[in-house]
């Protein structure tokens, strides 16, 4: 089987670098082994550039569609999904903001959101077009979406793969678990059509039937050794009697208004029907720390962080406690503060009335530790947020924040990927905050690598 791409919500190419194994800028020249037909990618927030697009253009060229023109910069609701290319791998790292960690999960809008929406944007391709194949990347808090009613989004992405002739696999990987720089979890969906040799294999070598008992024992034998994820990412045998089982219900409309259901971090969807189970990484290889990807030598001074700007009071000083009044904007402007240990009342709205409570969060880290994997990267790194890495020089031993390649590193990027674009067909450098936001969206390149070996040799079999 010709191993042809559509890769959509693009980014920086992360799904084109991991399965064409791009570790260096100089790889990005030789042949790709899978071919990528046609991308989409599209920032709605930017009005007048649009830099993540022009990265990817500035590396990988354009594409057009059938009809010869070139859509991949419009909005993917805009596109005419019947325009696009045949292809037999649908890739994807869709928008994940209604999910994230960055806000509470009773506050996420999941799939009703104006990120989650674009579910149906990648189901429509997969309707149009009918790929054999699928592998999509999210944050792992969509198994959970929403607070209301867990696991209605996740069950309604798999009824509409169900549709289509599908069957599911899904797992929640942290790269960190096999060895990777970044403790990053996100969780990966692998689907197949029925008909394909894969889909009869996977049927034939488990026996799997419907029958309640046998099903079970297909669906383990899957999860835990025969599947894509396990022959990708090992993990440890689960007992039986630990998986569960659920019936998918016919229609959407059903589980929209009434499904409820705890994923586990492993499953599979087999005929309408789900099994699920938790599962445990099992690897013994190298691993890489924070500090093993980190600057050696000088690094520009614009990354430093002024003394001032670092402690308030005593560094050893790792909370602060405003209900007895507020610090000084001056100290609230420092990393000490807002890393730090915190206790201050706020303002809410109950039943017409206003009250008042205290809101409480724990300290994190000041300085991140090099021999350790890096903390989840989120689009605010390089800003003024609680969750922006901040390391010692290597060389100077003074503290700074993460230069642009060191970030690109942690997801797996040639160092200087996002370094430079293609607008208007001039060659112009992206702003140094953008190059830290393109990283913070991206996805653990090094993860793809490792599922393009398992993805190879099905596509080879499909001949």
């Amino acid at each position: 089987m010709k191993k042809t791409v559509c890769e959509l919500f693009a980014g920086v190419g992360g799904f084109r670098c991991g399965l064409n194994n791009i570790s260096r800028l100089e790889d990005i020249k030789k042949k790709e082994k899978w071919e990528t037909v046609w991308f989409n990618q599209w920032e709605p927030s930017e009005k007048n550039t649009q830099y993540a697009h022009d990265c990817y253009v500035y590396h990988f060229g354009t594409c057009k569609d059938i009809d010869g023109n070139d859509t991949t910069n419009l909005d993917i609701e805009k596109v005419d999904k019947t325009r696009i290319p045949d292809f037999n791998l649908l890739v994807g790292g869709f928008p994940c903001q209604d999910y994230s960690v960055a806000s509470s999960l009773a506050n996420s809008k999941g799939i009703e959101g104006k990120k989650g929406v674009l579910w149906w944007s990648i189901r429509d391709v997969i309707e149009k077009k009918k790929p054999p194949f699928v592998l999509l990347e999210n944050v792992d808090r969509l198994i959970k979406s929403p607070a209301s009613q867990r696991g209605r989004d996740f069950a309604i992405m798999l009824a509409c793969f169900r549709d289509e002739g599908y069957t599911v696999e899904w797992r929640v990987i942290n790269a960190a678990d096999y060895g990777y720089q970044q403790r990053r979890r996100r969780i990966f969906i692998f689907a197949y059509k029925d008909g394909t040799k894969y889909a009869n294999n996977m049927k034939n070598v488990t026996e799997y039937s419907d029958d309640n008992d046998k099903g079970e024992i297909a669906a383990l034998d899957i999860l835990i050794s025969k599947g894509f994820f396990a022959k990708t990412f090992k993990v440890e045998s689960e007992e039986l009697k630990n998986i569960k089982v659920k019936d998918l219900p016919e229609s959407l409309g059903s589980i929209s208004d009434k499904f409820s259901f705890n994923f586990e971090n492993s499953g599979i969807m087999l005929d309408s029907k789900i099994y699920t189970i938790k599962t445990i990484p099992s690897y013994d290889g190298k691993r890489i720390n924070l500090g093993d990807i980190m600057e050696t030598e000088n690094v520009d001074e614009s990354y430093f962080i002024p003394y001032e700007r670092l402690y308030y009071t005593d560094e050893s000083v790792t909370k602060s406690d405003e209900t007895q009044g507020a610090l000084p904007k001056e100290d609230r402007q420092t990393w000490q503060y807002i890393k730090g240990g915190k206790k201050m009342i706020r303002k809410s709205k109950k039943h017409g009335k206003d009250f008042d409570y205290i809101y409480s969060e724990g300290p994190i880290s000041m300085i991140d530790e090099e021999d350790k994997p890096a903390r989840t990267m989120l689009t605010s790194e390089g800003g003024f947020s609680r969750s922006t890495h901040i390391v010692r020089d290597k060389k100077t031993g003074r503290i700074r924040l993460l230069t642009a390649t060191e970030t690109e590193r942690i997801q797996g990027f040639p160092t200087n990927h996002t370094r430079n674009v293609l607008m208007n067909g001039n060659i112009e450098e992206m702003p140094l905050n953008k190059r830290r936001f393109m990283m913070g969206n991206a996805l653990v390149i090094d993860l793809v690598k490792d599922m393009e070996k398992t993805l190879s040799n099905i596509f080879d079999l499909e001949d």
